[in-house]
C-alpha cells in the first residue's frame, strides 16, 4: 500500500510539469554511453516516448564520436585531433556519415517506432535540417587551423522541425550538415543541439552525457551544482573550472539561453530515468543552467 501511495505522489508531482510543458518543444542531445549501450539507450528512448505521450514535443540530436573512432580503427585509420576536434578528410567523413546514419540514427528511429512513436530520421542521406560553413580554429600564432571537412552550424530548417513536432513526429537529427554548395560537413553535436533549440524556440535543451552535471570543484566528484546561471558559468570558464571536455556542452546551453530558451540541463544518461527525473520532478538530477537575473 505504501509503495502504491508513493507512486501516486510521484504522479501528482509530475502533473504540474506535464501541464506546463504540454505542446512545448524540448531538444534532447544524446551522447556518451547512451549511444554505446543498447539497453541504456532503450531506457532513455522510453523516457522520450513518455514525454511524447503526455504531450511534449521532443527533438533528438545525436553525435557518435566513439562509434566513429571504432569504425575508423576497423578501416585502418588513425584519428587525428586538432584542439580536441577530429580532423575530417573525405574518407573520414564517409565513415562518420555511414556510422551516424546507419549505426545510430536508424536504430534510434526503429526503437522509437517499437515504443509506439512516429520518428523521422533527418540527416545528410535524407532530409537535412543542418546547414554549416567550414570551421577554422585560431592557432597560437594567429593563423587559422585547418580541420578539413568540419563545419560550424549557421542555419537550421526550423520550419520543418516545427511542422513535424506539431504533427506528432519526433525528429531525430544526425550531426552531419550540408554547406551552401551541397557538400557535407561533420559538425559538433552539442553545438548543433544548441542551435536547434535556439531556432525552434524550445522550452528546454537537455544534454545527456556521461557526467552528473557541472562540478564546482574538479577534484571533488560530489560537487555537482544543481543550478547555475550564465554569470556563474562564465566565471567558471574564466577560472578554468569548466574544461575542454565540458565546454562544448556548456556553450550549447548558453547559445540556447541567449535565444530565449528558458532552461538548459546537463544530465547523466547512465542514471535510470534521469531525463524524466530532471524534467518532471522538483529536485532534478543534473545541473540546470538559467539566465542571469
Amino acid at each position: 500500500m505504501e509503495e502504491a501511495i508513493a507512486k501516486a505522489g510521484v504522479l501528482i508531482e509530475a502533473m504540474e510539469y506535464i501541464r506546463r510543458f504540454r505542446r512545448r518543444i524540448v531538444v534532447v542531445k544524446l551522447g556518451g554511453s547512451v549511444l554505446e549501450d543498447t539497453s541504456l539507450q532503450k531506457k532513455l528512448l522510453t523516457d522520450i516516448a513518455f514525454m511524447a505521450t503526455v504531450g511534449m514535443q521532443p527533438i533528438i540530436v545525436h553525435g557518435g564520436g566513439k562509434a566513429i573512432t571504432k569504425a575508423m580503427n576497423e578501416a585502418g585509420l588513425e584519428p587525428v585531433w586538432v584542439q580536441g576536434r577530429r580532423y575530417t578528410d573525405q574518407r573520414t567523413l564517409t565513415i562518420a556519415e555511414h556510422t551516424l546514419v546507419h549505426k545510430i540514427n536508424t536504430p534510434i528511429c526503429e526503437t522509437l517506432t517499437e515504443l509506439g512513436c512516429q520518428p523521422m530520421g533527418l540527416h545528410s542521406l535524407s532530409s537535412c535540417v543542418l546547414f554549416a560553413e567550414t570551421l577554422r580554429l585560431a592557432g597560437k600564432d594567429g593563423r587559422k587551423l585547418d580541420l578539413g571537412l568540419v563545419g560550424q552550424v549557421v542555419e537550421i530548417n526550423a520550419q520543418l522541425l516545427k511542422t513535424l513536432c506539431a504533427d506528432g513526429t519526433i525528429p531525430v537529427i544526425a550531426s552531419v550538415a550540408k554547406d551552401k554548395a551541397g557538400g557535407k560537413l561533420n559538425v559538433n553535436a552539442d553545438s548543433a543541439a544548441g542551435r536547434v533549440a535556439a531556432e525552434v524556440g524550445a522550452e528546454k535543451l537537455v544534454v545527456v552525457s556521461d557526467t552528473h552535471g557541472i562540478l564546482t570543484d574538479l577534484e571533488d566528484p560530489g560537487s555537482t551544482a544543481s543550478s547555475l546561471d550564465e554569470t556563474q558559468i562564465k566565471d567558471m570558464i574564466d577560472a578554468g573550472v569548466i574544461t575542454d571536455k565540458m565546454f562544448p556542452k556548456v556553450e550549447a546551453c548558453l547559445t540556447a539561453l541567449d535565444a530565449g530558451v528558458k532552461k538548459a540541463h546537463i544530465i547523466d544518461g547512465r542514471i535510470e530515468h534521469s531525463l524524466l527525473l530532471e524534467i518532471y520532478t522538483d529536485k532534478g538530477i543534473g545541473t540546470q543552467i538559467i539566465k542571469s537575473a
